[in-house]
C-alpha cells in the first residue's frame, strides 16, 4: 500500500488543497486542516478513502473525477476498505499510526458535485474510513503504508 495523494480542507465550506505532504498530530488530526481538532474523542480527526474504490464508484456513474473530489484527507492505493477494517491500524512509514474508527457516510454534497455519486460510493465503505491519530508524524505522497492490528 502506499499514499496515492493528500489534501486539506483550511476552512469551513472551503476546497480542498492537494498537498504533497502534511503533518499529523493528536490534538489536530491533519495539522491545518479544519476538521481535526477535537475529533480525537468522536474518532474523526482523519478521512481515508482507497482509491480503487474511488475509481470503481467514478466508473459507475461514467465520470472522472480527481480523488479529491471526495474531500478525504488521504487517498491511498493497494487496499479496499469494509467493515472488516473497522478497529484496525494505518501504519505509516514515518511511524505515525492511525486507528480505524469506521465508515465514513457519503453525503448529499457528492450528489452535488455529480448527481448519483453518493449512491454509487454507499457500498462496500467506498466512501472511505474515517480515523484517529494515535501518534503523529510526517505524512507524504508516495510514502508506504500497511494496514494490521
Amino acid at each position: 500500500m502506499y499514499i496515492h495523494s493528500l489534501a486539506v480542507k483550511r476552512q469551513r465550506k472551503g476546497p480542498m488543497e492537494l498537498v504533497p505532504e502534511v503533518i499529523l498530530t493528536e490534538t489536530e488530526g491533519v495539522q491545518g486542516d479544519c476538521r481535526g481538532g477535537g475529533g480525537f474523542l468522536y474518532g474523526r480527526q482523519v478521512t481515508v478513502i482507497s482509491l480503487e474504490q474511488w475509481q470503481e464508484a467514478c466508473l459507475e456513474i461514467g465520470a472522472t473525477l480527481p480523488e479529491h473530489t471526495r474531500r478525504a484527507n488521504v487517498c491511498i492505493g493497494g487496499h479496499s476498505f469494509g467493515p472488516e477494517d473497522k478497529g484496525n491500524k494505518i501504519y505509516l512509514y514515518s511511524g505515525a499510526v492511525l486507528e480505524i474508527t469506521g465508515e465514513t457516510k457519503p453525503c448529499k454534497r457528492m450528489d452535488e458535485i455529480k448527481p448519483g455519486l453518493r449512491k454509487a460510493l454507499e457500498p462496500n465503505w467506498r466512501g472511505g474510513v474515517t480515523c484517529r491519530v494515535l501518534y503523529g508524524g510526517p505524512l507524504a505522497t508516495d510514502q508506504l503504508c500497511s494496514i494490521g492490528q
